[in-house]
């Protein structure tokens, strides 16, 4: 007979590298950050197998009275900058990475974002670290407006090296079916418009990596002075959540006369992205100097002797939301986007076509 770690006969969990008793520990850091993210709508059962969300809700506030409610569902995860992440051994931002790669998608149906899960993979019992993760996520969801209503976290040592761990996301909305938007009323004339992003986002990470501690050599905490700060404070940069904007206008207007498409500008660029949402008969022209290039894209371009396609094929270069608009409406919806704290730029125009996104001045 062999001797567990706890002087007990046999082979024990912990002595696999899974200690019940940390875990313990960790799981009961996360309510708190959960139930901070709670509203009435939330039926509450900590313990249970399940998080319980009420779609509708008698007090005035959440009442919604949908008429014929289409559920929307979205999952993504935050990708290689969660090696960024493990390097500076920050984990406190990338939890919101998660939520607003789910919900910035649900956005774009047009939805309510109403409750959000994550689920977290980890080496290790780490219940600081879980925390820290778990407090990003809730963070998140706060900013979505939306519940963390749930959740896994599974301890795998044989999977991941210690030290890594991998996230995933699962947020559900809701929209009323006549308010669904998919794109295919986008017509000729209309206007599209791009919202600001907050740099990189969490998309096209292994060629960051790949320019920044591969290429350049760089350490996380290396200052650089173009940018102001560190290498771990540039590429730690949380993606934004644009839940407040987009509700916003959606809220005023009736969405079918006004917001025509939503596109999220994700890995594949601007280009990419557009184009999933474009009818058969139209395209777009984007101007890219409507609007400022944030530093971190140039800084990068030029520590990697990256060409301008390959940036504009990788990278959001600045526009993390794309609004196409009818354009008797594009001035107010920009007083509302900037209202929500978000700069907006008119950045190209919709003409008849043949379903492509053109770049002016960006070589294809």
């Amino acid at each position: 007979m062999t001797s567990g770690s706890d002087g007990s006969s046999g082979i024990t969990y912990k002595d696999s590298g899974v200690d019940l008793e940390v875990y313990e520990q960790a799981m009961q850091r996360l309510p708190r950050l959960m139930h901070r993210t709670f509203s009435p709508r939330v039926r509450q059962l900590d313990g249970g197998f399940a998080g319980l969300f009420q779609l509708d809700f008698d007090n005035p506030l959440f009442r919604r009275n949908y008429r014929n409610p289409v559920m929307v569902a979205c999952t993504d995860g935050v990708g290689t900058k969660l090696r960024v992440a493990v390097m500076a051994d920050r984990h406190d931002t990338v939890g919101i990475d998660l939520v607003a790669m789910c919900v910035n998608d649900a956005l774009c149906c047009g939805a309510e974002p109403l409750f959000f899960l994550d689920y977290v993979a980890m080496s290790h019992d780490d219940p600081a670290r879980l925390e820290q993760i778990v407090a990003g996520v809730s963070e998140g969801c706060l900013q979505a407006d939306c519940a963390l209503l749930g959740g896994e976290t599974a301890i795998m040592p044989d999977l991941y090296q210690r030290g890594d761990y991998d996230l995933a996301g699962f947020c559900v909305g809701v929209v009323e079916k006549e308010d669904l938007i998919t794109g295919n009323t986008i017509a000729p004339g209309d206007m599209v418009i791009g919202i600001h992003s907050s740099g990189i986002h969490s998309n096209g990470y292994s060629l960051v990596r790949k320019i920044v501690f591969d290429h350049a050599r760089l350490q996380p905490d290396d200052w650089v002075g173009e940018l102001g700060c560190s290498v771990a404070q540039a590429l730690l940069t949380p993606t934004f959540i644009y839940s407040t904007a987009v509700r916003r206008v959606l809220s005023h207007y009736k969405v079918k006369n006004v917001v025509h498409g939503v596109a999220h500008i994700t890995g594949g660029g601007l280009a990419d992205n557009i184009e999933r949402i474009l009818p058969p008969q139209v395209e777009l022209v984007i101007d890219p100097q409507a609007w400022e290039l944030p530093p971190i894209f140039s800084w990068l371009q030029a520590l990697g002797n990256v060409s301008s396609d390959e940036m504009y094929r990788v990278f959001n270069m600045g526009i993390g939301l794309v609004l196409i608009v009818s354009p008797y409406y594009a001035d107010r919806i920009q007083s509302m986007i900037r209202e929500s704290g978000f700069r907006s730029y008119v950045i190209g125009q919709v003409h008849e076509g043949s379903r492509a996104v053109h770049l002016a001045g960006v070589t294809k």
